[in-house]
């Protein structure tokens, strides 16, 4: 007999939202969303609502943001509405007391292949390390940190110039498909669970921050396409540019590689009227896309239009 599921949603980002929406396409009794408190961001210290707390506004669901998710008067709340199920996508470790309270458990989608990546930037951290594929797991969650019995998983590949925000759609779509799958096993009581196997050589998304962020120009050409690939469109890998006595901040979106031998110095930049490119050991990077402090992103044409690169400028 088919189960009638009362379902929480857990989420914050854009990601979260697609699968929001599907549930309630598929006609799931969707009880309440949980979201991030809004956050002052910009200039202004303006409060910033999440993605999914727009959703939920514009679509007249329930809300909750809890700044603590183990404040009694949340948890009462909580089990006011009820639910059997609750589904997590891109939120925050949830205590004992939240997660094991639906009859039917809480799962969770992450966007990778379990137990590969497990943590904060699984999708950036798949393309910055070479991967050729990856995928999206559902799992009921447990005490630790993605490590749940497996439910589903569904595989993609990776494209050779796909990058961090395209993969990221992909798989967003693709969640949403398995988050379905799922619910509609739970809802048959057919869900056959199994541990994540154990591996030797685990991968690990850590949060990405702005060393892990920064191009390291001595590594080879693969490792630095990799990383601008695996941080673009967010939050994008960045480097120093000295030019003329001027040291800037640089980021860089899009870049290709030459196989060229040369006599250049590791990081030194090379300019004609339509490219620069910067010296690695193994040939030359041809910047395609770059952000300067202050200014817009810009394709390298237009920054030539405006920006002089002194004879001796290099990249650090």
């Amino acid at each position: 007999m088919k189960k009638d599921l009362r379902i929480v949603f857990m989420g914050t980002p854009e990601f979260a939202v697609t699968i929001l929406d599907k549930l309630i396409q598929e006609n799931h009794n969707i009880v309440g969303v949980i979201t991030a408190p809004d956050k002052p961001a910009g200039r202004g210290r303006k409060l910033n609502e999440s993605a999914v707390k727009r959703y939920a506004t514009q679509k007249g669901l329930n809300l909750l943001q809890p700044k603590n998710l183990k404040d009694e008067d949340f948890i009462k709340e909580l089990e006011g509405l009820e639910a059997n199920l609750q589904v997590v996508v891109a939120f925050r470790m949830l205590p004992k007391v939240v997660w094991q309270m639906p009859q039917y458990g809480t799962f969770n989608l992450h966007a990778s292949l379990l137990p590969q990546y497990r943590g904060a930037a699984p999708i950036n951290w798949a393309i910055i390390n070479g991967e050729a594929k990856t995928g999206v797991s559902t799992f009921f969650i447990d005490e630790k940190i993605d490590t749940g019995e497996m439910i589903l998983q569904k595989e993609t590949e990776i494209l050779p110039n796909e990058n961090a925000g395209q993969l990221h759609d992909k798989l967003m779509h693709l969640g949403s498909e398995l988050v379905i799958e799922t619910i509609r096993l739970i809802e048959k009581g057919e869900v056959n669970t199994k541990p994540q196997p154990i591996i030797k050589d685990i991968k690990t998304a850590y949060k990405l921050n702005k060393e892990n962020c920064k191009i390291n120009w001595n590594k080879n050409s693969k490792s630095i396409i990799n990383l601008i690939r695996g941080l673009n469109p967010y939050p994008a890998a960045w480097t120093q540019l000295i030019n003329n006595k001027n040291t800037l901040q640089v980021k860089i979106y899009d870049a290709e590689f030459i196989k060229e031998k040369h006599d250049y110095k590791i990081g030194d930049i090379i300019t004609t009227k339509k490219t620069i490119k910067i010296a690695v050991n193994d040939g030359l990077i041809n910047i395609l896309e770059i952000k300067l402090p202050g200014k817009r992103k810009m394709e390298i044409q237009s920054l030539l239009n405006g920006y002089i690169f002194h004879s001796e400028a290099k990249m650090l």
